[in-house]
């Protein structure tokens, strides 16, 4: 793909917002990784020289960022990340029945996109919510406790265009695309929505909120 003129004035402006946040102009390569990728759905090579281009450094030095972290993606994906954390406490807990249920369901295995173009499935080693596993991502919101019959009825919801609430976070998912310019940093204004941390995750916190100073001694 090559982007027209208008695309490229638009992405231009944005980058300029961007970089004008950093003392150094390349420190600001990761967010406009997120927002070539808010605009193609990947890092794609077009994207890959705009974002050199703004930072007057080298493609070859854009490729070796973009290569190196999982969120950046470098080929077209669907409009769902379906993130399945196989990891050893959600594995244990029914992570790996949930990837195998998934994997059926939808026809397609790691890193895969249904022919819909819909939903990437992707096999997460850690999602950070053990306390809820097992756990699946959808464009990085939580969707916690899930069991192969939960997570089938998020997948077919998502690809039949309803609007599907995570357990915490967003009121709803939001696409790829929408998910990655707001990790460049353009904010949706949906940031206090839904709930936040849940209560699990507050189990040590509020039992460190209860402890007795120097260890309950009087």
């Amino acid at each position: 793909m090559t982007y027209t003129d208008e695309q490229t004035k638009r992405l231009a402006k944005d980058a300029s917002a961007i970089i004008a946040r950093y003392p150094q102009a390349r420190s600001a390569l990761l967010p406009l990784l997120h927002l070539v990728q808010s605009e193609d759905g990947f890092v794609s090579p077009d994207g890959m020289v705009f974002c050199a281009d703004q930072l007057g450094v080298s493609t070859a030095e854009v490729s070796a960022v973009a290569t190196f972290y999982s969120q950046f993606k470098r080929h077209p994906t669907g409009e769902y990340q379906v993130g399945v954390c196989t990891n050893t406490l959600c594995a244990l807990m029914g992570g790996d029945a949930v990837w195998d249920s998934l994997t059926k369901h939808l026809g397609v295995g790691d890193d895969e996109t249904t022919p819909d173009g819909k939903v990437t499935l992707e096999r997460i080693e850690c999602n950070a919510a053990c306390d809820y596993a097992p756990v699946v991502m959808v464009n990085w919101e939580f969707f916690d406790n899930q069991t192969p019959e939960s997570a089938k009825a998020v997948v077919d919801s998502l690809r039949a265009g309803k609007d599907v609430a995570p357990t915490r976070g967003a009121a709803k998912v939001c696409s790829f695309k929408e998910v990655s310019r707001v990790l460049a940093g353009f904010e949706d204004g949906r940031a206090g929505e839904g709930v936040g941390a849940g209560p699990a995750s507050l189990v040590g916190l509020e039992a460190a909120a209860g402890a007795k100073p120097n260890g309950g001694a009087e």
